[in-house]
């Protein structure tokens, strides 16, 4: 009687855990989870662009901000006078260039008009020249026949050869005042130089008032800022990491064995709890896998060169999002703290 007892309840015992089992597969058989997770998002590395004192700090470690708020300032009376000596340059070369539209412009009138001119004055020159050599030589006869005096001769060689120095006077003028076209290129070349030069000055000043908006540094995402490593007074050159800024853009990176993928799908629900806040109850969904696996995009993959292959499991990236984080949620989550997150699989459902 008393083995029968014993083996009625040893009976009821194994009854009862595999019911037991029965219940904890049934519930639970849809489910996957792993504790290989960690909280992950965008880090953005603040740098100025422009180098300086810092004149102003607005933040402080861990506060919160928004995308365009100022974050630091940098003493900009340097800039300040790098605008307003580029802008002096700009008007000088904008002056320079409209004096020489001008000169071109008059070259442009007057160049051929003095071509015609000097024409008209050598066909003068020439004529008169013509008359004095025609007068020189009927003195000469005359003189020759006794007709005439020596002074009137010698009057009339003094007379052709100014007629002639005028001529040839007429001629180069002439000569000169045929280059017009020249002078015309040359001054549309004066020109362009200008217009290149104004061009230099209007970029010149663009940078300097863009040099001037960046010693606002300013936030370029919502985040937290974290690391903040540098105090009004110090000297900061370009690209010195001044803080970094946490993206309120949070997600989970959980690294599930490469067998527990089966059956997992984008948009499949998720529970996730974090180990720092057990209270905390945080939901998500599986959004994407890595397309690889994380031995294989370590900075030293794993190689099989001898060929003693050991099978091992491998764990995959997958990445899920949250469904809503509040502020006070938010505030209190940081990179890299760790998460079990468990997945409803669609399959299951």
């Amino acid at each position: 009687m008393k083995i029968n007892a014993k083996m009625k309840k040893a009976a009821a015992v194994v009854l009862i855990l595999l019911a037991g089992a029965g219940i904890y597969y049934f519930l639970y058989r849809g489910e996957v989870s792993t504790d290989d997770a960690a909280i992950d998002g965008h880090v953005v590395e603040i740098s100025p662009k422009v180098a300086g004192y810092i004149k102003t700090v607005y933040v402080k470690d861990n506060q919160i901000v928004k995308a365009g708020d100022v974050i630091m300032e940098i003493d900009s009376r340097d800039y300040d006078l790098q605008v307003k000596n580029a802008q002096a340059a700009l008007q000088a070369a904008q002056s320079a260039l409209a004096a020489e539209k001008d000169d071109a412009e008059t070259t442009l009138i007057t160049a051929p008009a003095g071509v015609e001119a000097s024409q008209e004055k050598v066909n003068a020159a020439r004529a008169a020249w013509e008359k004095a050599a025609s007068d020189k030589q009927r003195m000469q006869m005359l003189i020759e026949n006794g007709a005439c005096s020596q002074q009137e001769y010698d009057q009339a060689v003094e007379s052709e050869k100014s007629a002639r120095a005028a001529l040839q006077q007429m001629q180069a003028e002439l000569n000169s005042a045929s280059s017009a076209p020249s002078v015309i290129a040359k001054s549309n070349d004066s020109v362009k130089q200008l217009e290149a030069q104004v061009e230099k000055a209007a970029a010149e000043l663009e940078q300097a008032r863009t040099n001037l908006q960046y010693t606002k540094i300013t936030a370029p995402i919502d985040g937290r800022i974290t690391k903040k490593s540098v105090e009004a007074g110090a000297y900061v050159q370009s690209g010195t990491q001044l803080c970094s800024l946490v993206s309120s853009n949070l997600w989970v990176t959980a690294n599930f064995k490469e067998n527990q993928l089966k059956g997992m799908r984008p948009g499949d629900k998720v529970d996730i709890s974090v180990d720092a806040f057990p209270n905390m109850k945080l939901t998500g969904v599986v959004d994407s896998f890595q397309a690889g696996t994380g031995s294989y995009f370590s900075l030293f993959p794993a190689e099989n060169a001898t060929g003693n292959f050991v099978k091992t499991v491998q764990r995959i990236p997958v990445k899920i999002v949250f469904n809503d984080i509040n502020n006070e949620q938010l505030s209190v989550l940081g990179l890299g703290m760790s998460v079990i997150p468990t997945v409803h699989l669609f399959g299951a459902r």
